[in-house]
């Protein structure tokens, strides 16, 4: 009876290690998951790279001129006398 016993617990064990969640199955998973993770936080960093360069333009010590303007145009809708808008849909 302890032999069959062993048996059963040894083979529920390689059962898990072969096809468990965590297993030998679930590694072709994990290495497309972690490619998958390794290109979105490439696009991550990029996009963190793109929004530090534009906070250094608006820096209160050497602010871009260009870009206080656009976001002044952009968020209060300002414009100037001598200007036309075109609405754009």
């Amino acid at each position: 009876m302890w032999p069959a016993l062993a048996v059963i617990v040894v083979g529920n064990f390689a059962t898990y290690a072969v096809a468990g969640p965590n297993g030998l199955l679930a590694w072709g998973g994990y290495s497309r998951t972690l490619a998958e993770r390794k290109a979105e936080l490439a696009r991550l960093e990029q996009h963190r790279k793109e929004l530090r360069h534009r906070s250094a333009l608006l820096s209160p010590d050497n602010a871009d001129p260009d870009m206080a303007e656009e976001l002044v145009r952009r968020d209060l809708g300002l414009v100037r006398p001598d200007e036309v808008v075109l609405p754009l849909e």
